[in-house]
């Protein structure tokens, strides 16, 4: 269904859906975060709130995951591959303590948004911020409530593994998710 452009209103480049203009920075190249983890997440949240039934946050998510940054050929190895997700999964991480980036990527379009999600929230921050901010997020949206079984055990599966990657290189050991 087309939904037409509202007054005061800004639309992706790539489909017709209408959300507030203060969300409109979501279409745009994923950059460094300047805001912190707890923002990140409330903002998230805010911005899923927005939809009013579960099908048309599913296609945002979708669409969120449309956006991924590439993801070459090269890193999709088992060395970078998560266990844990039905579909198939690669992340791959580089940087130090003080900043830590990810490159994901998924043959599943719903499991590309939750990548998305993760990227936004994780991406270029410290090791230390990354294991000690609980996803919040996962709740906040309904993540937990509305995912079938097998995606939230690989949403949990990516959040372990990114939490790892944090926890080896501050030279700790991290069970938790």
């Amino acid at each position: 269904m087309e939904i037409p452009r509202a007054a005061g209103k800004a639309a992706s480049p790539d489909n017709c859906l209408c959300f507030p203009a203060e969300f409109a920075y979501i279409f745009n190249e994923m950059s460094p975060n300047t805001q912190t983890l707890a923002g990140v997440q409330a903002d998230l949240i805010d911005e899923f709130q927005f939809f009013d039934d579960w099908m048309d946050r599913y296609q945002y998510l979708i669409d969120m995951g449309r956006k991924l940054p590439e993801f070459k050929e090269e890193w999709r190895n088992d060395a970078n591959r998560v266990h844990g997700c039905q579909s198939q999964v690669w992340l791959r991480a580089e940087g130090d303590v003080n900043r830590l980036h990810f490159d994901a990527i998924s043959d599943s379009a719903i499991v590309s948004g939750l990548i998305a999600i993760l990227l936004r929230i994780y991406n270029d921050r410290s090791a230390s911020e990354i294991l000690m901010t609980p996803p919040d997020f996962i709740s906040g949206i309904g993540l937990d409530a509305h995912l079938s079984p097998t995606r939230s055990n690989g949403l949990h599966a990516m959040l372990k593994a990114i939490k790892a990657h944090a926890a080896r290189l501050l030279g700790k050991t991290d069970d938790s998710e």
